[in-house]
């Protein structure tokens, strides 16, 4: 690089004269934790006839230099210095296009607003377009356990030891440089509470007329990325298409137990805007998505039934289907009476504890501590595609308060599964970066959108609006419980219905249809004899071999959060990650824990960094750390 530090990298180069080159720039370990997964797309384009670099993140891996936090501006830079380099090989025709998976698709799509000129076109999955509000740190302006769970394991990635057979006998220094650098940065995302300059770097939604190249959206409708991919569809001003199919966050390969075969669709996009080559994708539908006709939850292990539809432009216009929340119902006309009184009726959000992948079990033990609005029983199917908003008139009693909606298929059988969800924090129901109390007492209206999504309600079955003030260990309660007062019959849910096609969807991409595997399950958790309700989750190690590394892997998590019903405050979340990587006499360990817990006006955070060799200490790192509240 410009700074004399040198990058990692691995390369599948086509046995053919030149070629066009895709990039993937991520920090996760290519030599071992990745190789795998590299291996398998690095082949699949060099025998397409496209070369393949995969490089570690500066800082990572085995990469020189050391990493400080997502995305930095050393790190885009670096991107955009690769680009060049690439495009200069003899083996490479000039032309680049760059992809990724999470990370990957993030920096994607910042190294493509600064229009490096060799960069062509890209393809980002399971990505976000605003830091803030659709990444693991702040679920609508509420603080989330995502950005705790992901920031300890992210601690453990910055500190991760290079390997002595690439990098020599360096390999020491390289890692105490990493070890001394790890910053505390779960106290530096805490500390940034509002949507200000922290999080608008590298948010692409500040302009997305800055990409200016051809953009290939992917995402699964159970990933929480998905969100972003139908705003960035609409927004882009470049040519832009989109897929999302009926999986998490993964890449459409790899997914279980319904996945596609990528390679047929993206050596088409790569072979078409890098080698100029008359593919015909971009003579199909712009966006591509499959219609589930359950939910992933109700299916388990096997693939979720439902078909492929396409839409030529987007957004679409839809047709609406306006429900007015009555008392206890859903109906297509308002009925005005009293006011509808909620208050949490106990611990709301362990049917549904995690931010990412963790598919939600079935709901009624939380529809039943919330308030529900239930349709009629539906005539006949009917489809929605796209995000579903509710118009809500209420009055609170609380300067501060969260509210949580979740819209669910309430079957004949009485089990309620939900298909969408929304949250925002109502002190920023105006604006994410200058939140307002609410004014007590007095009538406040508020419009939220729910994550977007595809899904076939069936006949016989109940659409059911759940509403609530918390949601439980997803995201950090407020200081205090609310009540809301709701005027029957001037609340709506508008539903972005999509009319069935007359004819079948032509689908030409192949899917790849894996064997049924365990789906992991868990139970809602109720309160103990002392009224605490306390939430695990346990991941021991599960040592293997990294072939053609000869490194052997090994992670742990344990997880606890616990709470006691009725009071806020208690509230308190504990994660410790270990991570190890031997081979012969070559033994490094980190480990990474956090806890958090508050009072009213603060969060008091810990978080600690240890690091072994061999079983003698490296590094102990520890910092605590009490944060204002920022009306959170």
């Amino acid at each position: 690089m410009r700074d004399g530090i040198r990058l990692s990298a691995r390369l599948w180069i086509p046995e053919s004269a030149t070629s066009p080159a895709v990039l993937e720039c991520i920090p996760y370990r290519k030599r071992d934790l990745y190789r795998a997964y590299d291996d398998i797309w690095g082949k699949t384009l060099a025998e397409a006839g496209i070369a393949f670099v995969r490089v570690d993140v500066r800082g990572t891996g085995d990469s020189e230099g050391f990493i400080t936090d997502e995305y930095s501006e050393l790190e885009l830079d670096d991107c955009e210095e690769i680009i060049a380099w690439m495009a200069r090989q003899d083996w490479c025709s000039g032309a680049v296009g760059m992809r990724g998976l999470s990370w990957g698709g993030i920096n994607t799509l910042q190294v493509a607003a600064r229009q490096p000129p060799a960069l062509k076109a890209i393809m980002p999955m399971g990505c976000c377009d605003n830091r803030y509000t659709d990444d693991a740190h702040y679920i609508g302006g509420t603080l989330a356990r995502a950005n705790f769970q992901w920031g300890v394991l992210f601690k453990t990635v910055m500190a991760g030891p290079p390997d002595p057979e690439v990098v020599g006998d360096a390999w020491r220094r390289m890692w105490q440089t990493r070890l001394h650098a790890t910053p505390a940065i779960l106290s530096d995302w805490t500390q940034h509470q509002r949507e200000g300059d922290y999080w608008r770097r590298g948010s692409v939604s500040t302009d997305y007329a800055s990409i200016k190249i051809p953009t290939y959206l992917v995402s699964g409708w159970d990933d929480t990325y998905a969100t972003p991919v139908l705003r960035l569809l609409e927004k882009l001003t470049a040519p832009t298409k989109a897929l999302i199919g009926p999986w998490g966050h993964t890449y459409p390969n790899l997914a279980q137990p319904l996945g596609l075969d990528w390679a047929y669709e993206e050596v088409r996009w790569w072979r078409h805007w890098l080698a100029g080559d008359a593919t015909g994708i971009m003579n199909e539908p712009r966006l591509r998505c499959y219609m589930p006709y359950t939910t992933a939850a109700e299916a388990g292990s096997e693939p979720v039934p439902g078909r492929w539809i396409a839409e030529a432009s987007w957004p679409r216009r839809s047709a609406e289907r306006l429900l007015y929340l009555n008392s206890g119902s859903l109906g297509t006309e308002p009925e005005r009476g009293a006011s509808i009184v909620h208050r949490d009726k106990g611990v709301i959000g362990t049917t549904k504890p995690e931010w990412l992948d963790r598919l939600p079990i079935e709901q009624s033990h939380d529809d039943a501590l919330s308030t529900v609005f239930d349709g009629k029983p539906l005539a006949e199917p009917f489809e929605i595609l796209g995000a579903a908003r509710v118009r809500l008139s209420f009055v609170c009693d609380k300067p501060a308060a969260n509210l949580v909606l979740r819209l669910c298929e309430l079957r004949p059988d009485g089990r309620s599964w939900l298909v969408t969800w929304g949250i925002l924090n109502l002190t920023r129901r105006d604006s994410m970066s200058d939140p307002r109390t609410l004014a007590t007492g007095e009538v406040d209206a508020v419009d939220i959108d729910l994550r977007p999504i595809a899904h076939r309600f069936s006949a016989g079955s109940r659409i059911r609006l759940s509403l609530s003030e918390g949601w439980w260990p997803m995201i950090w309660p407020t200081v205090e419980t609310s009540t809301f007062r709701i005027a029957a019959g001037y609340s709506t849910l508008d539903l972005p219905v999509r009319p069935h096609e007359k004819q079948p969807v032509h689908f030409p991409i192949p899917e790849i249809r894996s064997a049924p595997g365990p789906v992991a399950s868990y139970q809602p958790v109720a309160p103990d004899a002392n009224s605490k309700v306390v939430v695990t989750s346990i991941a021991p190690a599960t040592p293997y071999t990294v072939a053609g590394a000869g490194i052997e892997l090994s992670s742990s998590r344990e997880e606890v959060c616990e709470i006691v019903a009725g009071d806020p405050l208690s509230s308190r979340w504990r994660q410790t990650v270990r991570s190890s990587w031997s081979r012969g006499d070559w033994r490094c360990t980190v480990e990474a824990s956090y806890e958090l817990s508050c009072d009213r006006a603060a969060f008091r955070l810990k978080e600690n960094l240890r690091a072994t060799f061999n079983g003698e200490d490296v590094i102990a790192l520890g910092n605590e750390a009490r944060i204002p509240r920022d009306l959170i």
